[in-house]
């Protein structure tokens, strides 16, 4: 699956006492409804953010996982996480680019600006 947007954010480097690493980003989306989504990238991937600044149009390769926790009192929870795997800039191209719709061209208006003229009308009043 693959998002598009502008990234907001680029995050540190954030290393666990088990050696594991991570490093977030947030994308804008560019739709309608503009999304700011949070990606994680994991272990070495993170590097790939290195080339990146905030501010760049982005394409991002991601997958996205579930998973579920029961608590001590045993109340199941479900958590979703993005991982992102690839990224490559996108040049302020096309892909997924919102359209802007314009309204259609109306013909020039009738050089007659009498709006109270006569028309044909079949009206019985």
């Amino acid at each position: 699956m693959e998002l598009q947007g502008i990234i907001k954010k680029l995050g540190d480097v954030q290393t666990f006492a088990s050696g594991f690493q991570k490093r977030e980003m947030v994308i804008v989306t560019e739709e309608q409804y503009p999304q700011p989504i949070s990606i994680e990238f994991l272990k070495e991937k993170g590097d790939l953010l290195n080339a990146y600044k905030e501010g760049d149009k982005v394409k991002v390769s991601i997958n996205i996982g579930g998973r579920e926790w029961t608590s001590p009192q045993g109340e199941v929870r479900y958590f979703n996480s993005i991982t992102g795997w690839r990224i490559e800039k996108v040049d302020g191209g096309n892909f997924n680019e919102p359209v802007e719709v314009r309204p259609a061209e109306s013909k020039p208006a009738a050089s007659n600006t009498d709006v109270f003229a006569e028309e044909d009308d079949d009206l019985p009043f």
